[in-house]
């Protein structure tokens, strides 16, 4: 099998990732298209003896350390210029984030984790003890969540609540949850994409965020359709059905670029 046909499936989930990492869709959706780049001049880097889905997030991971050594200045221009290395990603040990999210996330096993990471599984294991470290550390939250299922939002609520953070209210339209946002001001929200009035999450988020900047982690059963980088998409994203431990590490990841944020401005 050819590796476009090899890498093709896996782009969307790769694109979610290097958001989440990166903390923003410009910048994880740059590092997937040099890593593009590089395989296209450079094919030997596809390792032939992994699964693709090992082979294309180890070989984004190489790309990921690359750039970030050869370019120390930080942000992404309006042109999409690389210029990737970010001081928020410099205030906290880069691998037990990448850790998390890979096993959390995406559902790679601690060996899988190992060898796109290239360590020992053991020290796989190191890391994400740091991880859940550092979400112990994160200042607790006020999390708005707007779903319009109920069983669904009430597990979600449990989650936020479980993390130390609060509820401040959960919404099932775009009107209610525009309107919780500007009364409430949350830290965070969680939002699915189709609302109970026929309404669009992503529409609430628009409005949400010509109100207020807040992280935004949106809830989807078809991930693939906000992951095509070809427009304006979400950087947090889960798929539905959810594992507890993918909410817990897209809340933590998003705080963390929030309140990091906050830190360096």
């Amino acid at each position: 099998m050819r590796i476009a046909d090899q890498l093709q499936p896996v782009l969307p989930m790769l694109r979610r990732y290097a958001r989440a990492l990166s903390g923003s869709q410009a910048s994880g959706d740059t590092y997937v298209r040099i890593m593009l780049e590089t395989l296209i001049t450079e094919p030997q880097h596809w390792d032939l003896g992994s699964a693709p889905r090992i082979a294309a997030f180890k070989l984004f991971h190489q790309v990921w350390s690359a750039v970030g050594l050869d370019v120390p200045a930080a942000g992404l221009d309006a042109n999409g210029r690389v210029q990737m290395a970010d001081e928020r990603l410099a205030s906290l040990p880069p691998r037990s984030r990448q850790a998390l999210l890979l096993t959390a996330m995406e559902g790679f096993s601690r060996e899988e984790t190992a060898e796109v990471l290239g360590m020992a599984p053991e020290a796989v294991s190191g890391l994400l003890d740091e991880a859940e470290d550092d979400i112990r550390a994160l200042t607790r939250a006020k999390v708005l969540v707007i779903e319009d299922e109920p069983i669904i939002a009430l597990d979600i609520a449990g989650l936020v609540e479980g993390l130390g953070h609060s509820v401040t209210s959960i919404c099932s339209t775009r009107d209610e949850a525009v309107s919780s946002v500007e009364s409430q001001r949350p830290d965070l929200v969680l939002a699915d994409i189709q609302l109970a009035d026929g309404s669009s999450g992503i529409d609430a988020a628009v409005d949400i965020l010509s109100r207020v900047q807040v992280p935004i982690v949106f809830v989807t059963a078809f991930p693939e359709r906000l992951l095509t980088g070809r427009k304006v998409e979400p950087t947090f994203l889960i798929t539905k059905p959810f594992q507890p431990n993918a909410v817990r590490a897209a809340i933590s990841q998003a705080l963390f670029f929030q309140q990091n944020a906050r830190t360096i401005s």
